[in-house]
């Protein structure tokens, strides 16, 4: 911008310039010129009175030498040798002679002026006064010289000035920008200090403005979902006190630990909801592309969160296998013997496997088999639930969120930011076997200092009944 600033001011200065320089640089030659002539015809007209008095030539060259420019002084009497060099063609000399008029004209190598003088007897005398070129010329060069450099100072310091204002609409350009860019990285302090024009300051009011404003919906809308987590803890105790007076039947444990595996995730939901706005990577994640936010690297670094995604995929999927064998699912895992460190914590990726298995529990009728594999690429994770349902029609639709016909759509959104934050994609398609492959690929983590690497599972294939 400050380039673009200064050029229309370098083009606009110097466009007047020159529209004031060349009639002007015109018009000092001509008056050097009409100066020149001038003086000429003034010479010539100061040495009639004495051809009127006198036709002696030494007295004329006496009257002649007292002129400027004598040298170029010569007089004509008739039937007598000119007195002085003359440089006067004879053609203009004898019309001079004969047609008694005055004569100034450009010849080769100046200007020519030639003044008839009428003698007694009725004879005529002519005057020549001749200018050379430089004459015509002189301290034109230096006129046109000092004209240039005002011109040349003017540009620049139009152009200095321009480039000055310009560079202050550009820092405060540049400061409003680098705080939207940290705003949508998820820096919800970030601020701007309103400076520059009266519009770009205006603009960091709005921007600081709008900043505090969704700061605060964000925490108001946080602290809702806290509250609205907080009440379903009533209904919860009461299914604490139910299994109570179930303590003794087959049933009774297997419902404690489910109550309190829910309690525990509505604790830790109120807990991150009640943290600061934007922290960790999928805070940082739902400020994606459709937000205007940056994604995370493909390989964050050592000093964020990781986890090694098959440790927590075996423990999740040894969670839902309990229920997968109550409701006759067959199930099977199989885990990468290779270190799967990803750039997110283990609740991170917990919520994407709960969300996706949850997701065969949900549209798929009990007895269907499915199926959890973890796979190492070599920049990448990749996660692939599959199951023997009916599959899922419209996969494109399936990742939007609140669009899907009969589901919230939500967890596929976990997915779908759980891989963006590392780089990855999620990727929806038909299994050999006609149900759902949905395949989540998540970057891999930086190494750690100090090279360790996770050990593997080990591997199981197969469809077996679960355990």
């Amino acid at each position: 911008m400050r380039r673009s600033l200064a050029g229309v001011a370098l083009a606009v200065t110097s466009m007047v310039a020159l529209s004031f320089l060349i009639p002007l640089a015109a018009l000092v030659m001509s008056l050097v010129k009409e100066q020149s002539v001038t003086a000429a015809e003034q010479r010539a007209a100061a040495l009639a009175p004495v051809l009127a008095l006198t036709t002696d030539p030494s007295a004329l060259r006496e009257s002649a030498a007292s002129l400027d420019a004598a040298e170029y002084v010569v007089v004509h009497l008739p039937d007598e040798p000119a007195l002085g060099t003359s440089r006067a063609p004879a053609a203009l000399l004898e019309r001079a002679e004969q047609g008694r008029e005055s004569i100034s004209q450009r010849m080769s190598g100046g200007w020519i002026c030639l003044q008839p003088v009428v003698l007694p007897g009725d004879q005529v005398a002519v005057i020549e006064n001749f200018v050379p070129e430089e004459e015509l010329t002189r301290g034109v060069t230096a006129s046109w010289t000092v004209m240039l450099l005002l011109a040349v100072g003017l540009v620049g310091g139009s152009v200095l000035v321009a480039d000055r204002l310009g560079a202050k609409v550009v820092r405060s350009s540049k400061r409003l920008a680098h705080a939207s860019q940290a705003l949508g990285r998820g820096n919800l302090d970030a601020r701007v200090d309103p400076m520059g024009p009266r519009e770009l300051r205006e603009a960091g009011i709005a921007f600081n403005t709008m900043a505090h404003r969704m700061t605060e919906l964000l925490a108001v809308e946080r602290e809702l979902v806290a509250d609205l987590s907080h009440r379903l803890r009533t209904p919860l105790t009461a299914l604490h006190l139910a299994t109570e007076r179930m303590a003794g039947s087959p049933e009774s444990a297997r419902v404690e630990a489910a109550v309190c595996a829910l309690e525990t995730e509505l604790r830790a939901i109120i807990t991150a909801a009640r943290t600061p706005l934007a922290v960790g990577p999928m805070g940082q994640g739902m400020l994606g592309p459709e937000t205007g936010g940056t994604h995370r690297a493909t390989n964050p670094g050592p000093a964020g969160p990781r986890c090694e995604a098959a440790d927590v995929v075996r423990r999740r999927t040894a969670f839902w296998a309990v229920l997968a064998e109550q409701q006759d699912r067959p199930c099977s895992l199989d885990l990468t013997q290779e270190p799967a460190a990803v750039g997110l914590s283990e609740d991170d990726v917990a919520a994407v496997v709960d969300a996706l298995i949850g997701n065969v529990f949900r549209h798929t009728p009990p007895g269907t088999a499915f199926a959890v594999r973890v796979a190492r690429t070599a920049q990448a994770v990749e996660l692939v639930v599959e199951d023997e349902g009916p599959g899922i029609p419209e996969p494109d639709q399936a990742l939007s969120r609140g669009s899907s016909t009969g589901s919230s759509g939500l967890g596929l959104d976990i997915a779908r930011r759980a891989g963006s934050v590392t780089g990855g994609s999620v990727r929806i398609a038909r299994g050999p076997r006609g149900g759902a492959r949905i395949t989540v690929v998540f970057g891999l983590a930086a190494p750690l200092p100090s090279g360790r690497a996770s050990r593997g599972s080990r591997r199981r294939t197969g469809w077996p009944r679960g355990r």
